[in-house]
């Protein structure tokens, strides 16, 4: 603007950074990018429903579990548990009792499928399995993944 000077632009700049640190300490950009991986991850799900419709059941699979396993890393991270293997981090979410074994058993199940997919062993599987899976991983997420 005319007539203003550095001091008056550092000014409203020095604004600008106090309003974001206030949404950083507020937990609200964590909120936002919550809502971000929940679109990508809405996506990539509808991705494999499509695969799995033209008839690549094990593509599919391999997508929805990499959404499931992604999920699961994230939970463990908000509850500063250790990541490493899909089952690991699933026994450690059950036991810090982020759900109930029921819930472990069905994560359990639906990365063995994502596991046979990704060794191409699809004659151990079948389309209907793969539906199921998409299916309850969009539960999952919806159950146990939120903010």
């Amino acid at each position: 603007m005319i007539g203003q000077t550095n001091y008056d632009e550092l000014l409203r700049l020095v604004a600008v950074f106090r309003a974001a640190q206030e949404d950083f300490d507020g937990g609200h950009l964590d909120t936002l990018r919550h809502l971000v991986q929940a679109e990508v991850f809405d996506w990539e799900l509808d991705q494999a429903q499509e695969l799995l419709q033209s008839g690549y059941h094990a593509a599919a699979a391999v997508i929805a579990g990499v959404v499931l396993e992604t999920t699961v890393r994230e939970m463990c991270q908000k509850r500063s548990l250790p990541t490493g293997k899909l089952d690991k981090m699933n026994a450690d979410l059950a036991k810090d009792s982020a759900y109930d074994i029921l819930t472990q058993k069905r994560v359990t199940a639906l990365a063995h499928v994502r596991n046979l997919a990704a060794h191409g062993r699809q004659t151990e599987f079948k389309a209907e399995d793969v539906v199921s899976m998409i299916a309850d991983t969009r539960r999952f997420i919806t159950d146990h993944a939120g903010p």
